[in-house]
């Protein structure tokens, strides 16, 4: 076999196979499982967290301060029925005019006293479940106490203070349980700075 015969041998140098670039990612959108989405998905499930925690805390004082207002204020309709026995014990009382209870015989005394006595230990009971007995005489009226029944014509106290009490008034925690209806002083309220300054006039330069 001669050189003609021979077949040419190929010298061209295989083409190299298409290289295919990895797609650009951002930093925002990191691959799943890399550093970034783990300590992304920590974030998130710490703040998951302190969200539920801070929502079970909201709850669990709401729950305190309801069961407290139910402890307290569950007794409510109870205590004004019992109200009423406390009304009558003060009628008793007041039905007994002074000039009687000083020339009273024993007997008389004795019943006057063991009906204070009732009164006492039932506004002592009241007491130790939250229901307090009003006393505005002498205070300035306050309507989200006291209930104004008529007006008393009074220049020797400032006008608005309570003078008369027709029927007491009963708190039970921070709310009224019955507010006390009064009598409020109408007149001349400014007797003792007018005094006072009358004073200062007179008195020597």
């Amino acid at each position: 076999m001669t050189d003609r015969d021979r077949q040419p041998e190929d010298t061209t140098a295989p083409t190299p196979e298409p290289v295919v670039s990895k797609p650009y990612i951002m930093p925002d959108d990191p691959e799943p499982g890399s550093v970034e989405t783990l300590q992304k998905e920590a974030t998130e499930a710490r703040d998951r967290m302190l969200r539920t925690l801070a929502e079970m805390e909201n709850l669990r004082k709401r729950t305190a301060k309801e069961v407290a207002d139910a402890r307290l204020y569950g007794i409510t309709g109870f205590a004004r029925d019992v109200l009423d026995i406390a009304d009558n014990l003060q009628r008793a009382l007041d039905a007994v005019p002074a000039e009687a209870r000083a020339t009273a015989d024993p007997g008389l005394i004795s019943l006057i006293e063991g009906v204070e006595l009732t009164e006492r230990s039932l506004l002592n009971a009241l007491e130790k479940h939250g229901v307090k007995k009003l006393d505005p005489q002498g205070q300035k009226f306050d309507p989200n106490f006291h209930q104004a029944m008529y007006e008393v014509p009074d220049p020797s106290v400032p006008s608005g203070t309570v003078v008369q009490i027709m029927q007491a008034g009963y708190t039970i925690g921070e709310r009224v349980l019955r507010p006390a209806l009064v009598g409020v002083a109408k007149g001349g309220a400014k007797a003792a700075p007018a005094a006072n300054n009358n004073e200062a006039s007179d008195a020597p330069n």
